[in-house]
């Protein structure tokens, strides 16, 4: 379950975001100074952090570099009635992934924390997926889905490749029916795609962790944790 951290002095609205967030399937926690967001930060389980700018005991300008410059890979969105253009500029300056003025709309609140923790899932160039539940590294060819090892095929991850590099869109079955072959260097056929294609979900995926998703008549697309 991927983690967020929401860094807010408004009671009424932290507890607010924080019930919309669990309800979607993410775990918040809540800090409302910038002291007790240095310290829960430390804590590298967390995936995201969600920042307001005016905080009783600092800005969180400044607390945005902090964790930009400890965490660098960890993304970072401002959520704040600052809604000046050099303000929003400042926060994108300080390294933040996104910039989201008050008032807003919790839906698409969501939504942008998604793409959000979906973009910054593939790191390094796109070598390593991970969002806490499953850990794809492209260079050292290694799968690890809730602390296990997975034994993943040449060709599973030739598909994990092709997928998680457009993430969000359809890969075509004729796409990858060109990119694989068996172990004699033979391309292998429609029947044996769908065969894989079924073995490598029951590896990544188990009944709370759904990344493959069928596009019927086209293909798969890759979909990222959906909780």
């Amino acid at each position: 379950m991927l983690k967020i951290l929401i860094v807010e002095d408004d009671l009424a609205l932290s507890a607010g975001l924080c019930f919309a967030l669990d309800e979607a399937g993410y775990c918040s926690v809540a800090a409302y100074t910038c002291e007790a967001a240095r310290r829960f930060w430390q804590d590298d389980s967390f995936h995201l952090a969600i920042l307001d700018v005016r905080l009783p005991d600092g800005s969180g300008f400044d607390l945005c570099r902090e964790m930009k410059a400890s965490a660098p890979e960890r993304p970072v969105i401002f959520l704040t009635a600052n809604d000046l253009e050099q303000d929003e500029l400042n926060g994108f300056d300080l390294g933040a992934d996104d910039y989201i003025t008050k008032p807003f709309r919790i839906q698409v609140l969501k939504r942008r924390v998604e793409a959000v923790l979906r973009r910054g899932s593939l790191r390094a160039g796109g070598d390593v997926f991970d969002d806490g539940f499953l850990r794809l590294d492209f260079q050292t060819l290694t799968a690890v889905r809730s602390g296990e090892k997975l034994a993943i095929t040449p060709n599973e991850y030739k598909i994990l490749r092709l997928l998680t590099a457009q993430a969000g869109a359809v890969v075509t079955r004729r796409l990858l029916l060109e990119k694989l072959w068996d172990m004699e260097g033979n391309f292998i056929d429609d029947h044996t795609l769908t065969v894989t294609m079924n073995r490598l979900r029951a590896k990544i995926e188990d009944a709370g962790h759904t990344y493959i998703q069928t596009i019927r008549g086209m293909g798969y697309a890759w979909m990222g944790a959906q909780v």
